[in-house]
């Protein structure tokens, strides 16, 4: 059976993959690694078809060390055993795991003592994000890695390698075509490669043009265009009308947004809306959200449009505020600037000076909680909207008691 072009286009060595220079580029963390032939317990997580099988099939090769590729959904314990068994044959193995967001309880009891020793080093693949996804008991013993969306430049590449191919030697594509080809891939290489394939097969002529592969494509292209109109921009779009309380723009940008088909960024960006934007002023937002998420989940395209348009509607007619999300930024600048201060000595752990509220009337004493140095500090502004309005006296009144 012929290999897709994905795969024959696959590269072998770190030199070989497109993009991803902040990781492989000349002096980065990647390359060092493999230039000194030491590689720790890794996960590389970013979007579908921007490189991740790549990259690692990449590092065992120039590696030169013994591998394995599994897969955490597909795989069953007993191959996970069999990797294990190898790897002490061969004193040290390196095991290349997709999907290792879904790896079940059984088989990280089996990989996490071969971690620790160094038995095992992992090289696990998620499009998830892995600080919500992956056990924290497989996380703290990884490094992790992102890659970022490959650019218009690493796809124009990609095609340019592609079109050499052996398999590609009788066709050609007219520029018109593979613009459209590289607009249409949403900077997903394997689609583009995929694409190009597919057109190259199908045509009856030796000339690909741009109608031909809009025949054969069907996936929009306006989403994924970033030097127009492009999915990014309708991302931003879809979060400003919500923010500003438009609610049939947000819901026409949902409805750009879902025809694009990818659900996790709409969730994403639905996430960081409930909280960055409503927050405070409507604070059972955020669960109503979480709840419309599963549901969208659960039920899939196209009915997942449902869920999402109903709290699509409610968030963009919620009261806002930002104020708890501008108080935790100014924490942390405070923290990055190193403006932090000795706790006070009464509210640290088993201090027998420290007074518990509970102990007191209404539940409140007067006490110290912030360091010295940040006393007087006030982080969060609260506003008169909302929920926040009763929030705002509950404050204001708790600020006269410390007094």
């Amino acid at each position: 059976m012929e290999k897709p072009l994905a795969q024959i286009l696959a590269p072998t060595t770190i030199d070989e993959v497109i993009g991803q220079k902040h990781l492989l580029g000349k002096g980065k963390v990647l390359r060092n690694l493999v230039k000194k032939k030491k590689i720790f317990s890794m996960i590389l997580f970013g979007k579908p078809g921007i490189g991740k099988t790549s990259i690692a099939q990449a590092i065992v090769n120039d590696m030169g060390m013994p591998y394995r590729f599994l897969n955490a959904t597909i795989n069953n314990k007993k191959d996970f055993d069999i990797v294990v068994e190898e790897a002490k044959m061969y004193d040290g193995m390196i095991l290349i795991m997709d999907e290792i967001h879904r790896l079940n309880k059984d088989k990280q009891d089996l990989l996490l003592p071969c971690l620790e020793s160094g038995l095992i080093t992992l090289i696990g693949m998620t499009t998830a994000n892995p600080y919500h996804a992956i056990n924290p008991a497989i996380r703290s013993r990884c490094q992790l890695f992102e890659l970022k969306d490959l650019e218009k430049k690493d796809i124009e590449e990609g095609l340019k390698r592609a079109l050499l191919s052996p398999s590609m030697k009788d066709i050609t594509f007219d520029k018109d075509a593979l613009d459209y080809i590289v607009k249409a891939s949403g900077n997903d290489l394997r689609f583009a490669y995929n694409l190009l394939e597919i057109c190259a097969v199908a045509s009856n002529k030796k000339m690909v043009t741009k109608e031909f592969v809009e025949e054969v494509n069907h996936r929009p292209v306006f989403f994924h265009d970033k030097d127009g109109d492009g999915y990014y921009d309708a991302l931003s779009a879809f979060q400003k009308s919500i923010r500003g309380s438009d609610v049939n723009a947000a819901i026409h940008y949902l409805a750009r947004l879902l025809e694009a088909g990818d659900l996790e960024s709409i969730f994403r960006r639905m996430s960081v809306i409930a909280y960055e934007d409503i927050g405070l002023a409507n604070p059972s937002i955020g669960p109503k959200v979480m709840a419309a998420i599963e549901a969208a989940k659960l039920v899939g395209l196209p009915e997942a449009r449902i869920p999402l348009g109903t709290i699509v509607c409610e968030m963009a007619l919620s009261p806002k505020s930002n104020s708890a999300c501008m108080a935790i930024e100014k924490a942390m600048e405070d923290i990055e600037k190193g403006d932090v201060g000795s706790i006070p000595r009464h509210i640290r752990n088993g201090s027998p000076d420290y007074k518990y509220p509970h102990n007191y009337k209404g539940s409140f004493v007067k006490q110290q909680y912030l360091p010295d140095r940040l006393k007087n500090k006030k982080y969060y502004e609260p506003k008169d909207l909302g929920y926040e309005q009763s929030l705002k006296q509950i404050y204001e009144r708790l600020e006269k008691l410390q007094k």
